[in-house]
């Protein structure tokens, strides 16, 4: 007497088109999509090139976001071709029109000799400590792939670079330079949350290290511990594709800015005095250009116009605030999700929790940026 599941499958394969992987592969080629199911364990050991990846117990929660046409064909493979055919049928009952189980899964695909890739994915570990960000469609398991690709470079260890960087490396960015001369003092441990009190007289590179390390050891902290200036700054922003200015200084800004021109990538602003601070993406090399640091501020304003932390002193939450607002930016760039504040200034004021846009205009005679 047959088993119940192999009358199930004869089912199946009675209302399921099989393809072979050759018929699979010239369709997807067609414009199909090519859905793999399998674990991730299973996909390590190679997938079609250009596949959706989706396993099994996520189909029914994910698939819109995969598959968002449900008028397309879809070529369902698995290891051997019998776990497709199941999905198949729930892709129908889904409301997708044209769906396929490939037959003999991709064991057969391999033995055919046909092309795949070893497609890099999360380990275990990796899927456990993102799982939050694994179920956001807009980043996922490719989204938080190019986390971990990225590079991105922090000015300054200090009040605003303290909350970019561990929010940062708590997402998964798989690199972060952090450039910083300076030593620990105790009158920055009011604000500047990297830092502790046994890592006074330290250098902040070295404690940021520690830090970092601390929350994810799987990102790579690059320690450069020295004063930028334009003898160093050019080779050093050659190596990344993204900046946090988190400096305190009009000299620093400008050298920021000119050498991200230069190089071409986005420079998050920030700026914070006693209850005030600002955040904005200057990158007049984005598709959609928007100013750079020196159409805002041409010249430095007067020193009295512009005092220092130091000077003025700032509410010790504040560049918590700031320096988030900075990660955030920072991560939408990198995603390539949402609307960065490009050719926007955002100012918030604590005393009275406001916060309003401004919009920046690019100056055509800029002499970093401009036509000239």
């Amino acid at each position: 007497m047959p088993k119940r599941r192999d009358l199930r499958l004869t089912e199946l394969r009675e209302s399921i088109s099989e393809p072979s992987p050759a018929e699979a592969l010239a369709l997807q080629q067609q414009g199909a999509i090519l859905l793999d199911v399998r674990d991730a364990g299973e996909i390590a050991q190679g997938s079609p090139k250009g596949a959706v990846h989706l396993g099994r117990s996520f189909l029914e929660l994910e698939v819109e976001d995969k598959l968002p046409d449900p008028g397309c064909t879809v070529l369902v493979l698995c290891s051997s071709g019998l776990r497709s055919l199941f999905v198949a049928e729930a892709l129908g009952q889904l409301g997708y029109a044209d769906v396929r189980s490939i037959a003999g899964g991709f064991e057969r695909w391999k033995n055919e000799g046909l092309a795949f890739e070893m497609p890099r994915i999360l380990d275990v570990n990796a899927r456990e400590r993102y799982a939050r960000h694994l179920r956001m469609p807009e980043v996922g398991e490719a989204g938080q792939l190019r986390l971990l690709e990225s590079k991105v470079l922090l000015i300054g260890a200090g009040g605003l670079g303290s909350p970019a960087a561990l929010y940062l490396a708590a997402a998964g960015v798989g690199t972060l330079g952090i450039v910083d001369h300076d030593v620990v003092d105790r009158s920055n441990l009011q604000r500047q949350i990297l830092h502790t009190e046994a890592r006074v007289g330290l250098s902040k590179v070295a404690s940021a290290h520690t830090a970092i390390e601390a929350l994810n050891p799987t990102v790579k902290v690059v320690e450069h511990k020295l004063h930028l200036d334009s003898s160093n700054a050019d080779e050093i922003f050659s190596s990344y594709e993204l900046v946090i200015d988190g400096s305190d200084n009009f000299p620093t800004r400008y050298l920021v800015n000119d050498a991200c021109v230069r190089h071409r990538i986005p420079n998050v602003y920030g700026a914070v005095y006693r209850f005030e601070g600002q955040v904005s993406v200057f990158w007049p090399a984005s598709e959609q250009p928007g100013p750079c640091y020196r159409c805002m501020y041409p010249e430095p304003p007067p020193a009295e116009m512009a005092p220092s932390c130091a000077e003025a002193g700032v509410l010790g939450v504040l560049p918590g605030v700031i320096g988030l607002l900075q990660a955030v930016e920072a991560l939408k760039l990198l995603l390539g999700v949402g609307e960065p504040l490009v050719g926007k200034l955002l100012y918030y004021d604590a005393l009275s929790t406001d916060f309003c846009i401004l919009k920046l205009n690019s100056n055509p005679n800029c002499p970093s940026c401009g036509k000239a």
